[in-house]
């Protein structure tokens, strides 16, 4: 399996980034996927340790950019779309690529126009924690000045 890696940067005073990551596996938990299928948004972003951070997520925009974003997970195929719609933020939408392995790993890589996702070798590797048929957390552990910190984006399903 080709390297993932996540790079989240903090602005303003702190800057942070997370290097290169192994999957532990690429064997796919279909029963956490099939519960993530349908359509979501995220509820709340959160941060361990400071609420005066700013991170950048995704490499897109402001983490709290996310919080209304809409995203649309397909099961059988692993694919799906996000949006970002708040407010005062950037205008995106992606189609993306997505995966859960055995070991709780959320595989996530965003799709440029016309790009075929076997062929895109970046992405982001995140835990799914709390899962519930109508919730779910996504979080990662980034370095915040030389201490460990935790970034929390909080998904509800859409009804």
């Amino acid at each position: 399996m080709k390297k993932l890696f996540l790079a989240i940067s903090l602005l303003g005073l702190i800057i942070s980034c997370k290097p290169k990551q192994q999957l532990v596996s690429t064997t796919v938990d279909r029963r956490a996927q099939v519960a993530i299928k349908g359509n979501w948004t995220i509820e709340s972003v959160t941060f361990s340790g400071s609420d005066y951070i700013k991170v950048t997520s995704f490499e897109v925009a402001d983490a709290k950019c996310f919080e209304g974003s809409k995203w649309e997970f397909v099961s059988n195929n692993d694919t799906g779309k996000m949006t970002l719609t708040k407010a005062g933020c950037p205008s995106y939408a992606s189609d993306i690529k997505w995966y859960v392995t055995k070991e709780q790993q959320f595989v996530l890589k965003f799709l440029t126009e016309g790009a075929k996702p076997r062929k895109v070798k970046e992405g982001y590797i995140l835990a799914l924690v709390n899962q519930t048929m109508d919730s779910f957390q996504l979080t990662d552990v980034i370095d915040v000045a030389g201490s460990k910190g935790k970034i929390v984006y909080n998904f509800r399903k859409i009804k």
